[in-house]
């Protein structure tokens, strides 16, 4: 940025435009010690985005509530127990990146477990018991969503003040202000390891499923067997429940994995198969999709990506459009024809396995 150039950059314009929360936040976590940075305005906007998850998971925190007082109960599922380490295991990383003046590593950290752990996957894990008939049990999902959020807002408070200050005046709380609690500190008692294990490899295949039945383009209502052929039979066995809500199972089978039979038997059969490192999936294709219309569908968009290719290749293959266009642009039609030779290659293992 340069005065003389014109071309800088006023805060206060930024500030009103994504909020002053977004621009701080934009401003750490695209610094580095001793490196220029270059301003994005789009990096504010993906800041704003990540003002409004949090603000709406606090809404939702909120709308949920009927205890006055946060405490974390006796009593704790795996999921509970998954985020609670993964939170205890948050904190003296983030310290120690504070304690080094690696601001934006530390802030990274807290954006990655608000948006990803606590987000987009434990407020999901809670809906059940929060819209159960077991009052202890929707208290206890209460007391934990609290406790790690306000935890978790301690953290990110130095680098969004106003926002996490406004958020923790609205939950149950104890003391004037936020900015002058405690820091938070990791507890061993709140370490657990084998939850944590077990939660991570149930979000892997659920992750893997759902992106496999986008691919299909099948909607959520529609629900499939799955059958899960893994190493890990306990840890699948016993979060059957969740993958059957949130990997949209009609039913879950765990076999071992000398049982799980081989990817060719699986297409043989008509099954879909995903992996995740820790486990096979097979989902009965007729169960997905229409496949006279998929295969339909496939062949449609097949042709015309293959179109796109080859007027694509005829322009990069031209002499003249090489020497005369820009070399960013010339650079950019590149990048999109191996873009849709990926694609391409994409649809063709799809189209084969419904044959």
């Amino acid at each position: 940025m340069s005065k003389s150039l014109g071309n800088g950059i006023d805060p206060m314009v930024v500030a009103e435009q994504y909020g002053t929360d977004a621009l701080r936040f934009n401003l750490v976590t695209g610094n580095s010690p001793g490196n220029d940075m270059r301003f994005l305005p789009e990096r504010c906007e993906a800041m704003r985005n990540f003002a409004n998850k949090i603000w709406n998971a606090s809404r939702f925190v909120q709308m949920n509530l009927t205890i006055d007082k946060v405490s974390l109960p006796k009593e704790l599922t795996q999921e509970d127990k998954w985020i609670l380490s993964k939170l205890n295991t948050l904190i003296p990383s983030v310290t120690e990146n504070m304690d080094a003046y690696e601001l934006g590593v530390a802030a990274q950290k807290v954006y990655d477990f608000i948006w990803d752990d606590y987000c987009d996957w434990y407020i999901e894990f809670t809906k059940a018991r929060l819209q159960g008939e077991d009052q202890q049990a929707k208290e206890n999902a209460q007391n934990v969503l609290c406790y790690v959020l306000t935890e978790t807002l301690k953290l990110l408070h130095p680098f969004m003040p106003f926002l996490t200050e406004e958020i923790w005046q609205a939950l149950p709380h104890e003391g004037d202000y936020l900015m002058l609690q405690k820091w938070p500190e990791s507890k061993a008692e709140l370490n657990f390891p084998a939850e944590e294990k077990a939660v991570d490899l149930l979000t892997d295949v659920i992750r893997t499923v759902r992106a496999k039945r986008a691919e299909l383009n099948v909607p959520p209502s529609k629900k499939a067997h799955l059958t899960i052929s893994t190493g890990e039979t306990d840890i699948f066995a016993q979060g059957a429940p969740l993958l059957k809500r949130l990997a949209y199972a009609s039913d879950v089978t765990v076999v071992s994995v000398s049982e799980g039979g081989s990817s060719a038997e699986a297409t043989a059969k008509g099954l879909v198969e995903v992996i995740t490192h820790a486990a096979r999936v097979f989902m009965p294709l007729a169960e997905l999709v229409d496949l006279e219309k998929e295969k339909a569908r496939i062949q449609k968009e097949l042709g015309q990506k293959k179109g796109q290719l080859a007027g694509l290749e005829a322009k990069l293959s031209n002499p003249g459009f090489l020497s005369k266009a820009p070399e960013q642009v010339v650079a950019a039609e590149k990048e999109r024809a191996e873009t849709l030779r990926a694609l391409i290659a994409k649809l063709e293992e799809s189209a084969a396995s419904l044959a």
